[in-house]
This record gives C-alpha cells, sequence and structure tokens, in this order.
C-alpha cells in the first residue's frame, strides 16, 4: 500500500470512493433529509475542500483508501469495499495516527454504524459516549448524532 498526500488529479476518484462509501455505512442510519443531500456533486465538492488534509492509498494502481485530518480529529476515514477485510484499513489508520501526531485525538461515528464501530474498538479508539456532532452539506451545517472515539497517541 502506498499512502500519500491526496492531489487535485486524486479528487474524482475520493470522492467516488467516499459516496460509496458513505451510502454503505450511512445511508440506513443517517436523517432521511441528509441522506438526500449526500450526492456525487456534493462529495465532488467536499473533497475539492478538504484536499489538502488528504492522504489516499493506492493498491495497484487503485484508491484503496482515503483519510482526511483535520487538526486534532480524523475527519473522514474510508476504505474501498474490494478492500474491505483485507487488512488495509489497518494499515490506513497507522498512517492516520501518525499524521495526526501526539496527544489526545478523536474522531466521529455516526450512531449505528456499527461495522466502523467495530473496527474503531479494535484499533484502540475509546468510545466516550454520543454527543451532537455538526456536519457540512451544500445546503449548509447539520447537526447529528455520533459516537465521540478518543484515543491517546504517543
Amino acid at each position: 500500500m502506498d499512502i500519500k498526500p491526496a492531489t487535485p488529479a486524486d479528487i474524482s476518484k475520493i470522492a467516488a470512493l467516499w459516496h460509496v462509501g458513505w451510502m454503505q455505512g450511512h445511508a440506513d442510519i443517517a436523517p432521511p433529509a441528509l441522506t438526500a443531500l449526500r450526492t456525487e456533486s456534493e462529495f465532488l465538492s467536499r473533497t475539492k475542500a478538504h484536499l489538502d488534509q488528504t492522504h489516499v492509498a493506492w493498491i495497484d494502481g487503485q484508491v484503496a483508501g482515503f483519510f482526511m485530518i483535520d487538526g486534532d480529529e480524523v475527519y473522514q476515514f474510508y476504505v474501498a469495499d474490494v478492500f474491505q477485510g483485507s487488512g488495509a484499513a489497518s494499515t490506513l489508520m497507522a498512517a492516520a495516527e501518525k499524521t495526526l501526531g501526539a496527544g489526545l485525538k478523536w474522531l466521529a461515528c455516526s450512531v449505528g454504524n456499527d461495522r466502523a464501530a467495530r473496527f474503531y474498538d479494535k484499533s484502540g479508539w475509546a468510545q466516550m459516549g454520543i454527543t451532537p456532532y455538526e456536519v457540512e452539506t451544500a445546503e449548509g451545517p447539520r447537526v447529528v448524532e455520533v459516537w465521540r472515539y478518543e484515543k491517546l497517541l504517543g
């Protein structure tokens, strides 16, 4: 796996993976109004806006996953469905943690996204409870309930 900072040439691939991954993990648990806003074009705009915060993982010429870092937060973390269960997520999370550096770090996981929660638990992140979290949309911010995870990185 080759993990490197994202470039403008990666935008469409990252956005496509993000859209598919979001639908896979959130469409059945997110409020219907939020799911309706999660279009391919919205993910394209969001990817462009966060490009400088993004690292992308490549395996055999394919985008295997990506993460976005925002301050002390793993803001986004996705692995392409063809690489799920392969160990790629663990390698990608280790890279995200290295990028974050030392200190108390956190991430948000949608309440009900049990697959992601199991992965974060297995990766040593501690669930700290449910908290409101502001998500960005094309129509402005929306507040959803998330599980807040934290980890003290050395």
